[in-house]
C-alpha cells in the first residue's frame, strides 16, 4: 500500500500490524541481550527518566535483519520509492515512571562524518562524538523518519503529538507555531508510526506506569555535497 498522499498532506501515518508478535520479542531479547551489562558511555545513555542508545542500528546490528521485514520493506519502496538508506537511529526506552517530556519541535539536524564550511548547511555542533548539522530545506522535506513501537503506546504514556500539515511550512521558530489540529498518535505494539522531519513533534510525560519502547531511524536518498557524507549511512537489509 502507498502511504504518500496522507504523509504528503498530514505531514505522518500509523500503521498497524508490521511486525508480528515474535518480532517483536526478538528484538526486544536483542536490545536487553546487549545492554545487560552495558555501562553508560557515549551512545547509551541512562537515567531514571529515559534510557537511550544512539547509533542503535550500529550498536545492535543483529536487529536489522527482524527490523526489515517484508511489510517494512514494501511499505519504504511502495510510498518512498528505491534507493533510502538509515541515516540515523536511536533506542527510546521511557521507564513506567518517567517524568521525561519533549517540547514541541522539528528535527532539523543530520549527523554527518566531518565538519565542512558549505553554504547553507548551519548551526554545527558535536554530540556523543558525532558531528551534527542543520541542512538545507530541500535535503530535510526529502527525508522521513519510521518509528517502531515495541509497547502499545497511548496518550498516557508518552504517545507523539503532532501538529497536522506543519512540515508544509518549512522551518519556522516554535514559538510562532499555533496549536490546533492536533493529534495524539497512538500506536499498537508491532506498528509503525512514519512522519516527515519538519513535522513538529512533542511528547508528554507518563502517567499511566506503563513502559514506552520505541526504534527511531530516519531514512534519505541523497547525497550530500562536497565529501560530506552520512555518518551513520547503512543500506536497507534484503
Amino acid at each position: 500500500m502507498n502511504y504518500s498522499i496522507e504523509i504528503n498532506t498530514k505531514g505522518f501515518t500509523i500503521i498497524d500490524h508490521v511486525f508480528t508478535e515474535s518480532e517483536i520479542e526478538n528484538l526486544i531479547s536483542l536490545i536487553e541481550n546487549a545492554t545487560e551489562n552495558k555501562t553508560e558511555n557515549t551512545t547509551f545513555r541512562k537515567s531514571q527518566d529515559l534510557f537511550a542508545i544512539r547509533q542503535f542500528h550500529k550498536e545492535i546490528p543483529d536487529t536489522l535483519d527482524f527490523i526489515f521485514n517484508q511489510n517494512l520493506k514494501n511499505i519504504i519502496e511502495n510510498t518512498f520509492g528505491k534507493g533510502y538508506f538509515i541515516t540515523k537511529s536511536i533506542y527510546f526506552d521511557k521507564p513506567e515512571k518517567s517524568n521525561w517530556f519533549v517540547a514541541y519541535h522539528q528535527d532539523l539536524t543530520i549527523s554527518v562524518n566531518k565538519k565542512i564550511e558549505i553554504e547553507n548547511f548551519e548551526n554545527w555542533t558535536v554530540k556523543q562524538n558525532q558531528f551534527a548539522v542543520q541542512p538545507p530545506t530541500a535535503i530535510l522535506e526529502q527525508n522521513f523518519t519510521i518509528r517502531i513501537h515495541l509497547d502499545t503506546t497511548t496518550k498516557e504514556n508518552g504517545a507523539l503529538k503532532v501538529i497536522n500539515n506543519s512540515h508544509s511550512k518549512g522551518i519556522f521558530r516554535v514559538e510562532n507555531l499555533e496549536i490546533q489540529n492536533e493529534t495524539i498518535c497512538e500506536v499498537d505494539k508491532g506498528g509503525i508510526m512514519i512522519m516527515k522531519p519538519l513535522l513538529f513533534h512533542a511528547s508528554n510525560k507518563t502517567t499511566n506506569n506503563e513502559r514506552r519502547r520505541v526504534i527511531h531511524i530516519e531514512f534519505s536518498n541523497q547525497q550530500l555535497p562536497n565529501g560530506l557524507d552520512w555518518s551513520e549511512k547503512d543500506f536497507i537489509r534484503n
